[in-house]
């Protein structure tokens, strides 16, 4: 719908799948307001979900105390591999850097743009002071429209009780 002097709004409607509970589908509605002339702002998204999916809370727990117990912090690269194989331990890394690139896509996109995560190219955590979690991120995102892939640095603070926070983006400069 094109709204005269404020932008071009859209209405979905979606089946979202449940990524720890494959099958599992919610119905879920939404609009999205995108305003006119303005690149550097954010679309405005209305959601309405239909359903609840599958609670993470205990799985969420685990992962915090498994990565709060580690002895020296976590690095990892290259995830998925070039097999697209992602290693279990690393599951819940990825799932975070999809939350990210959501965050990422939500922030920077126009009409005429589709980012997808293609790869977590590096991630670090970084020890807190605070009962955080904090990962640094270089992520690529493939834009489908151009054929471009973009290294994005993303800083992701997470807590199983507050969920997931980015503080801090930035596009890289394409190699």
């Amino acid at each position: 719908q094109d709204i005269d002097d404020v932008g071009h709004k859209y209405y979905l409607e979606l089946e979202l799948e449940d990524v720890l509970d494959k099958g599992r589908t919610v119905h879920c509605t939404a609009e999205v307001l995108y305003p006119l002339g303005s690149k550097s702002s954010a679309p405005d998204v209305q959601v309405a979900v239909q359903g609840e999916l599958r609670s993470t809370e205990e799985a969420d727990k685990e992962f915090y105390n498994r990565i709060r117990s580690l002895e020296k912090e976590l690095v990892a690269e290259n995830i998925p591999d070039s097999h697209g194989n992602v290693p279990p331990e690393l599951e819940p890394i990825h799932l975070l850097a999809w939350a990210a690139s959501g965050y990422v896509t939500w922030q920077n996109s126009t009409e005429n743009t589709k980012f997808h995560l293609a790869q977590v190219k590096h991630v670090k955590q970084v020890k807190r002071p605070d009962e955080d979690l904090q990962f640094d991120y270089l992520l690529l995102l493939h834009e489908m429209v151009s054929q471009e892939v973009i290294p994005w640095e993303v800083t992701v603070l997470w807590h199983p009780r507050s969920g997931a926070r980015v503080p801090r983006d930035r596009r890289q400069p394409s190699h």
